[in-house]
């Protein structure tokens, strides 16, 4: 009997664990929903283009939009969540490549602000447990970059 009692709590805890953590994403996202601003950004490479859309949140988070059309490759396109840490734009992008059976990818990515630009840094890279991350204690190299991005007018918006 106590074995089988046991096994119930087991099974009960992911259920009590799921709800918790559904009531609480459901509060954490009406509240990040608040946008301060938004801010949309191109760069182009040759003939690569990258369209940027970035939303500030009341909360600090930074969402957004990610496109890259490469001329010779796929398009990326998706969408990405993270925060400033000083100058540097650390997110999460999570994008698809068309194809006949698309595959979501997520990556790490950062940008740093200067002089009214976002300079998409290039760094190491390493997956863990499924998840990517920039390796620590190696730098992110913001000056050999393929893509620089200049604020450019969101749509519906004048330019800044």
């Amino acid at each position: 009997m106590k074995t089988v009692l046991r096994y119930s709590v087991f099974a009960l805890l992911p259920l009590t664990i799921a709800c918790t953590q559904t009531n609480t994403e459901s509060k954490t996202t009406e509240k990040s929903t608040d946008t301060l601003k938004n801010e949309c950004y191109t760069a182009v490479d040759s003939l690569d283009t990258a369209k940027l859309k970035l939303n500030y949140l009341r909360n600090g988070d930074v969402t957004g939009t990610l496109v890259i059309d490469y001329a010779n490759k796929s398009k990326n396109d998706g969408e990405l969540k993270g925060k400033f840490k000083g100058d540097t734009l650390y997110v999460d992008y999570t994008f698809k490549i068309p194809t006949r059976n698309p595959v979501v990818y997520r990556n790490p990515l950062a940008l740093l602000k200067s002089n009214g630009k976002l300079i998409l840094g290039v760094g190491q890279i390493e997956t863990t447990l499924g998840r990517s991350y920039f390796v620590r204690n190696k730098a992110i190299d913001y000056r050999q970059v393929k893509f620089i991005f200049a604020e450019t007018a969101c749509a519906g918006q004048p330019k800044p």
